[in-house]
């Protein structure tokens, strides 16, 4: 059975920097892709980043980038999102997520529990 578990969240000033780790299992599971989205209370669940397992390919949404650095370790199955700069508008429940790609949730077959990451003024 697919497991994701995201693990790192808290709460934080603004400006400060965080990092979220998300543990795939098993060891033998290798989705094409892997990102993370976030959920903010009475909004919808957005995309944040995505990265593909074979080329490592990048993507960002346009309010985290040069922020936010997703990065993987194929060998760990674990991906990782460093968030730095940041600020309450960030503030949300973010989802590790595993499947084909994209930016769009249906690209998406796994998903993790959510962590919650808040940002204080």
């Amino acid at each position: 059975q697919v497991r994701l578990v995201e693990s790192g969240g808290g709460l934080v000033q603004a400006g400060a920097s965080l990092r979220l780790s998300c543990a795939a299992s098993p060891r033998t599971f290798s989705p094409s892709a892997m990102a993370w989205f976030r959920q903010a209370p009475g909004r919808e669940r957005e995309f944040v980043a995505l990265i593909t397992r074979n080329s490592g390919s990048r993507g960002y949404a346009d309010s985290v980038k040069g922020r936010f650095a997703i990065s993987r370790d194929n060998a760990k199955n674990t991906v990782y999102l460093q968030m730095n700069s940041l600020k309450p508008e960030d503030t949300a429940v973010y989802y590790c997520a595993a499947g084909s790609g994209g930016q769009a949730q249906y690209g998406y077959t796994y998903w993790g529990q959510g962590i919650q990451v808040s940002v204080s003024s």
